[in-house]
């Protein structure tokens, strides 16, 4: 990333941008409500087309920096692939459920009603079992994180969640039979990886072949910060006027169920992020390493909670929450471990 450009200015000022764009996507959610009723219409499988557009926006730049003849180095260098395993599921669905569980039935015991606590802690469940997919990219990007490598952890997680999201949340939860919705797994992960892959891989063959190597790496995906810092301030309008009457009709209920699911996040966040150092990884795989762990896939969440659950349940209402907190929370991550750079290794 260019320091002088669109990304470096948005980081510097990062909590004024957060916070003026959960207030405009609220008071448009509230003031103007026919724009996210109309966006809404706008949706196949449980994933949001205008959503997609703009995550799309965000990953193309991170897409363009894989360069596949680096992937080979991955297998020099698996520790960060075991970190990202390791974290996403051995410790973050039981921390998740540990975290919540606490909260929901301890400390907010007299504030939530018992039933509700069930429901909730079955949305945070299936949040923490649920790895991001496609908002991974950008935190990576936004951290100068290794593209090659993160597509890898990405892959990896991907096939990982095939076959081991059922039991873990059958087993967390007791719940039988539980039903994916392959449809919107499956179309999460074409838009969100194949598409911009493949576009990205296509885009850097045009340009290397016309105009050379040196000028595609210092100077054409430099263009693109700008494409990335809007699609991240679209994103946070667009998901907060969704969520307003959400958030102003459950005010103490939001900021209850944000409570834990910040914490987790945070928590996941510094596990990983210690081990990656403690084994002296490069900034550039611990950084996504750690982010990769702390973010959720909130698009399965969503969708699986409303198909177990229903539409005006508990465990829907904190998978939401878990979207609402997800966008703020990780770009506060990503100052951090921009910020700690220096503390970790600069080369494998």
């Amino acid at each position: 990333m260019d320091e002088k450009g669109g990304i470096g200015f948005f980081e510097r000022y990062l909590s004024l941008w957060v916070i003026i764009c959960i207030a405009v996507g609220i008071a448009i959610g509230e003031l103007w409500p026919a724009f996210p009723n109309t966006l809404g219409k706008w949706e196949y499988a449980h994933v949001s087309i205008p959503i997609a557009i703009l995550i799309w926006m965000m990953v193309f730049p991170m897409m363009l920096k894989v360069d596949f003849k680096s992937v080979k180095s991955v297998a020099r260098q698996p520790k960060g692939i075991v970190v990202t395993c390791v974290t996403n599921w051995i410790l973050k669905p039981f921390t998740m459920l540990g975290i919540s569980w606490f909260f929901f039935f301890l400390v907010f015991k007299y504030l939530i009603p018992l039933d509700l606590a069930d429901e909730y802690l079955a949305g945070a469940v299936l949040l923490g079992a649920a790895p991001c997919t496609a908002m991974v990219f950008v935190w990576s990007y936004l951290t100068k994180g290794d593209a090659a490598y993160t597509l890898v952890q990405v892959a990896v997680n991907d096939l990982i969640l095939l076959v081991a999201f059922v039991p873990i949340v059958g087993f967390l939860l007791g719940i039988g039979g539980i039903s994916i919705p392959w449809d919107t797994l499956i179309l999460s992960v074409v838009l969100f990886v194949v598409i911009p892959l493949l576009a990205g891989i296509l885009v850097r063959i045009c340009v290397v072949k016309r105009r050379g190597e040196d000028y595609f790496k210092n100077s054409f995906v430099n263009k693109f910060g700008p494409v990335t810092t809007t699609g991240l301030l679209l994103t946070l309008i667009i998901l907060f006027s969704f969520q307003g009457k959400t958030i102003l009709g459950n005010p103490l209920h939001i900021v209850l169920i944000a409570v834990p699911l910040i914490i987790q996040t945070f928590v996941i966040f510094f596990i990983a992020y210690g081990w990656a150092k403690a084994w002296k990884l490069p900034s550039s795989i611990a950084a996504p390493a750690a982010l990769i762990g702390a973010s959720n896939f909130f698009e399965l969440a969503v969708a699986v909670a409303i198909s177990l659950f229903g539409l005006n349940s508990g465990a829907a209402l904190a998978t939401v929450v878990g979207v609402l907190v997800e966008v703020p929370v990780m770009l506060t991550l990503v100052r951090i471990a921009n910020t700690t750079r220096r503390h970790v290794a600069t080369s494998g």
